[in-house]
């Protein structure tokens, strides 16, 4: 009995964090992407149509399948340049999410500030880390529905290994995470492997490597998913 049960529970781990191969959908205009009803919306459809227009003009298809879920954290990488974050906006935008994000305390100077924030910014101090996981952990339990996207290196510049405050997050509100990927050379927008639960950060890290190594940034040399 406990034999099998050890088997289920890693068959279930591997469903978690892995695709089945006949749920992927490729080569997908922005607006072909399924949007279920548990997901927060927003932005009013012409918004919509106008940035869903433009990245295809600009050759950027999508791939996968987004994970149905009221609360969770959407990892966005490889965060090489500041073009990744207004790529990212034009999803938004087209899939009409209301998402929340992390920015640096220095950029929500006003009038700045006000739009960031209305895009769904929330300034953090990366010097009180702690605190920050702490309030979003809060924020997440008491909000009835809350997508929140970012960045798993936590800076633009090549580092190693990564940081690991947004699987800290999603262990203590008890969310899952979807990894998700701009790919420049393909052109690919990819919305990956879907982890349930965070139960061991170490080996989860691992899958979560293991999914980027593949995926080409904007600079290639800033994005280190192993050790040098």
């Amino acid at each position: 009995m406990n034999s099998n049960k050890t088997l289920n529970k890693k068959e279930d781990e591997a469903k978690s964090a892995s695709y089945s191969s006949a749920s992927i959908k490729t080569n997908l205009k922005i607006n072909e992407l399924q949007i279920h009803e548990h997901i927060p919306r927003q932005w009013p459809h012409w918004l919509s149509s106008f940035a869903a227009f433009v990245l295809t003009k600009r050759g950027w298809r999508v791939e996968g399948a987004f994970i149905n879920q009221k609360k969770a954290i959407l990892a966005v990488a490889p965060h090489t340049t500041n073009w990744d974050f207004f790529i990212g906006l034009f999803v938004v935008f087209s899939l009409r999410l209301k998402l929340n994000f992390f920015g640096k305390h220095t950029i929500f100077v006003q009038p700045l500030g006000y739009i960031i924030k209305k895009l769904g910014g929330i300034p953090i101090k990366r010097s009180k880390a702690h605190g920050v996981v702490t309030s979003i952990v809060e924020k997440i339990k008491q909000s009835d529905e809350l997508v929140l996207a970012l960045a798993p290196e936590g800076t633009r510049s090549p580092i190693f290994p990564w940081k690991t405050g947004f699987l800290h997050i999603a262990k203590e509100a008890d969310i899952s995470i979807q990894l998700l990927s701009l790919d420049y050379r393909t052109k690919i927008i990819r919305f990956g492997p879907v982890i349930q639960k965070v139960e061991n950060i170490d080996e989860q890290m691992q899958t979560i490597y293991t999914f980027y190594d593949n995926v080409c940034p904007k600079y290639p040399e800033k994005c280190i998913t192993r050790p040098q």
